[in-house]
């Protein structure tokens, strides 16, 4: 299995439904939310979650194009990185 930690944000501007559209989503290409933390900073929505995937079954660029989708329908900046650029920025 193709073990991949990943990263993803999501902001803008707060309104019915978000949640259900990126969870859905994720759950769709198997995703799994391992971490999650959301707040409304007056009317932005903000979260960062963490997902564990196979990549081997949903590259990485897979879950980014789908996620795209829900970026658009729901006017949201949503944004998944590889948990391994977060480490390598902190060991330097």
């Amino acid at each position: 299995m193709g073990a991949m930690r990943a990263i993803m944000t999501v902001t803008g501007i707060d309104h019915t439904g978000i949640i259900a559209a990126v969870t859905t989503t994720l759950a769709k290409h198997d995703v799994n939310i391992t971490n999650v933390s959301q707040t409304l900073m007056d009317d932005y929505f903000t979260m960062i979650m963490q997902l564990d995937f196979d990549e081997e079954a949903h590259p990485l660029l897979e879950v980014q194009e789908a996620m795209r989708g829900v970026e658009a329908g729901e006017h949201l900046v949503i944004r998944i990185q590889a948990d391994a650029i977060f480490r390598a920025m902190h060991t330097l």
